[in-house]
């Protein structure tokens, strides 16, 4: 990739955003030298490494990334034998911890983020010393007190003999005997010894070792004979205290030594995994995408927004490389032309640099081995070229390299001489490109250009669109749509005289008059079917809302509807329970009074307890939804062995075994029940009858049931209320079905659920026996239920 290009699209404006994006002098470096390549494996591995970066980045934004400086100076000359200073120590401390706190963090995130975890790899704990680093180093760079025992012995001296010097000289300055003498009552220092400064006058008087004297001469600063020996021990102290730190340091500096390969490593993969999330933390601040590549060289760029321009941008949308590989595109002055010549130059570029483009989903960009531009004023006063000349001079150098691998980008082609000369010239360069097969985009004011456009295949016209209503220019391009200067319209818009425009038009030739007509006309009809588009992809969001809002509705009114079935089922299943609790204690009773001896009282008694029971039959009946179905017809004039019929009492159906008087009752079996039923209660059923299977009352319902019951009921899985509930219903329709012997299957578990079940048996009416399950049964697994 030539630096010209580089230059020409200000790649190193977008390389100083991406700097500014990293966390330290590691990763800084790292960005500050992105090149982009034409491999296409390296390409595609910078675009994923960038992709899983933006990814980490949105999914943990709160990354343990604070606190990383660049250590390496000092590893160097922790190489080299140097003793490392306070400050680096810290500095090679904070890159440890940073290579810890990142290992355990994508230790966690396993094999996710492939690209960044191979960095990840060669990062290693080093808390050890890390931890001695910051127990002997303070965040200001001092050493600490707990660095080592003797150096905290010999910092509780020093403070000790300092307070002893500072009060014997507090003694001296307060005496009346010496105050005299002193300029000042103060106590200050020179080099590292405690002094007062004493007038000149008494400098014999004073007894004491001068150190310093001030710049007239009239202050000796004296240090007092009472304090020379203190002052002694506390410099011998000090010096030891020195002797100390130097210590620690080589020994921290040595255990630093000890790690240095495996640290070396990890500084290397922290400076790659910070310029990695700079490019993911780039194009975050874009709002970019990871383009799509080809090796075809085609290009298309979906809402594209240069990353160098501020404020509001209007997005471009543009495409090369398939059904025409040069594009000329025409316009206005300021209306875009070569900003949009820029954008596609400077998004291959990024592209192939591995970051994500400032664009929509969908973008897809062509690798280039070259990249020409001829763009902005070339103009060379050292070498006394004009602008043509400085054009032509870099075009002929992109002529003798260009080639289908190449994507041209020439701003103004032929600008700067005669306007007929510079045209034909222009066509000239253009269709030796594209005879090249080099990608080129161009731009033009040259009406000559458009018509060479439409005649020639592979060849496309384009235009930037301009409002002259407005006088304002859109900055959206349209391609198939040659461009117009749009001079004459501005110039009536802006106040020239009527006339003097028709003048002007006047000169022009009837074939150009043409042209700018034809070229209106087909802006105005761009527009319209623009604003038609603009207007259907409104619709179409709007339907889609409304349809995402109708999908969310049903989904809410089905989820209401089930919810409210399952309270009614719940109420009536309640209902039923009640019911039949009460109609056993009715049946109970009856038996009790039939069993005593017969009498008056007891016959009256069984007969209001079956009155009761009839009552309660009555009252708990459920009412079909039909009421045809359940009271329609009359009674049957006769009836045999083996007619299905209607028991409109109980809402079931059964078959007749016997006991027929006509007119008065019959027999019927209703699934394991036998029971006299009257005449009256009774319907013929056909197999015919368009009435059958229509019944949709409770009574249909437990038929449904019963048919398809199974001999063992699986609570596992249940808790005990929910297990009780589904044994209660179970134990129900079985008795109804006629089985007489059923197996429960609740797990051995903590036997929390089994005990609960044989509760519940052992106070069932209906359960005459329980028993655990046989070893080839399931053991004590299962309860086996004879009913």
């Amino acid at each position: 990739m030539n630096n010209r290009a580089l230059e020409k699209l200000e790649y190193s404006k977008i390389i100083a955003q991406l700097a500014d994006c990293t966390m330290s002098n590691l990763g800084r470096e790292l960005a500050e030298n992105l090149l982009p390549t034409t491999e296409e494996a390296e390409i595609r591995r910078r675009q994923q490494e960038t992709q899983e970066a933006r990814e980490l980045l949105r999914v943990y934004p709160d990354l343990p990334w604070s606190g990383l400086k660049d250590p390496r100076q000092a590893v160097g000359r922790a190489k080299r034998g140097a003793v490392l200073a306070p400050e680096e120590l810290l500095a090679v401390a904070d890159s440890m911890r940073a290579s810890r706190r990142l290992k355990r963090f994508f230790a966690e995130l396993k094999e996710h983020y492939p690209l960044l975890q191979e960095y990840a790899a060669n990062l290693a704990s080093f808390k050890p010393v890390e931890d001695a680093i910051y127990r002997a180093i303070l965040p200001g760079g001092e050493v600490a007190d707990e660095a080592s025992p003797r150096l905290a012995a010999l910092r509780r001296q020093i403070r000790s003999h300092s307070v002893r010097v500072k009060e014997k000289l507090e003694q001296i300055i307060r005496s009346p005997e010496w105050q005299k003498m002193l300029q000042d009552p103060i106590v200050t220092q020179r080099g590292d010894r405690y002094v007062v400064p004493v007038k000149n006058e008494y400098r014999g008087q004073f007894p004491g070792l001068i150190h310093d004297q001030s710049g007239s001469g009239a202050t000796l600063f004296i240090e007092p004979m009472a304090v020379v020996e203190i002052n002694n021990d506390l410099k011998r102290l000090k010096a030891e205290e020195e002797e100390e730190i130097e210590r620690i340091l080589q020994e921290l500096t040595a255990r630093v030594v000890a790690e240095i390969d495996q640290l070396e490593l990890a500084v290397e993969a922290l400076a790659h995994l910070d310029f990695a999330l700079a490019k993911g933390t780039l194009s975050q601040r874009w709002d970019g995408v990871g383009p799509k590549l080809n090796r075809d060289g085609y290009i298309y760029i979906k809402g594209g927004r240069h990353p160098l321009i501020k404020g509001r941008v209007v997005p471009v949308t543009i495409w090369l490389g398939r059904d025409f590989t040069t594009l000329i595109i025409t316009g206005p002055n300021t209306g875009g032309k070569t900003v949009t010549l820029k954008t596609v130059g400077l998004f291959v570029i990024l592209a192939q640099a591995g970051l994500h483009l400032p664009a929509e989903l969908g973008t897809e960009i062509g690798l280039y081995q070259q990249i020409f531009c001829d763009i902005g004023d070339e103009q060379s006063i050292e070498q006394s070229l004009s602008t043509f000349s400085s054009h032509m001079t870099n075009i002929i150098s992109i002529l003798a390299e260009a080639d289908r691998d190449s994507l041209v980008l020439l701003d103004e082609l032929g600008a700067g001489t005669d306007p007929a000369e510079g045209a034909a010239l222009a066509q000239a360069i253009l269709e030796e490109l594209h005879r090249r097969g080099a990608k080129t985009i161009a731009t033009t004011h040259y009406s000559q250009l458009k018509t060479f456009a439409f005649s020639q295949p592979g060849i496309e016209n384009a235009s930037v669109e301009f409002d002259v209503n407005t006088l304002q220019p859109t900055y959206r391009l349209l391609i198939g749509q040659p461009g117009s200067s749009n001079a004459l319209q501005i110039a009536a818009r802006l106040g020239l005289a009527p006339e003097l425009v028709e003048r002007a038009r006047s000169f022009m030739s009837k074939a150009e008059t043409e042209m700018a007509d034809l070229i209106q006309s087909l802006e105005a009809s761009q527009r319209a079917a623009e604003a038609e588009r603009q207007e259907a992809e409104r619709l179409r969001r709007e339907s889609e809302r409304l349809r995402q809002e109708y999908a969310q509705l049903k989904e809410k009114l089905e989820a209401q509807r089930e919810r409210i079935l399952a309270r009614a089922r719940e109420e009536a299943w309640a209902e039923v329970k009640k019911a039949r609790q009460e109609a056993e204690n009715i049946v109970a009773e009856l038996k009790a009074r039939l069993a005593e001896a017969p009498s008056a009282q007891t016959l009256q008694a069984a007969y209001d307890a079956r009155s009761r029971l009839r009552k309660l039959q009555a009252d708990k009946a459920v009412t079909p939804t039909t009421p045809s179905v359940a009271t329609g017809g009359r009674p049957p004039r006769e009836l045999e062995v083996g007619d299905r019929v209607k028991v409109l009492s109980l809402n079931q159906e059964g078959t007749v075994v016997g006991g027929i008087k006509p007119g008065v009752s019959a027999v019927v079996q209703v699934g394991a029940l036998k029971m006299t039923v009257r005449w009256e209660d009774l319907r013929l059923r056909a197999g015919s009858d368009p009435e059958a299977g229509q019944v949709q009352g409770a009574g249909s319902l437990m038929s449904a049931k019963t048919a398809a019951i199974k001999r063992e009921l699986d609570l596992r899985g249940m808790t005990v209320d929910e297990a009780l509930y589904e044994l209660e219903k179970y134990l129900d329709n079985a008795l109804v079905a006629g089985l007489n012997q059923v197996y429960v299957i609740h797990g051995k578990g903590t036997g929390a659920l089994r005990k609960a079940i044989t509760q519940a048996l052992k106070e069932h009416p209906r359960v005459k026996n329980y028993r655990h399950g046989a070893a080839n049964e399931g053991g004590i697994g299962v309860t086996v239920v004879e009913l």
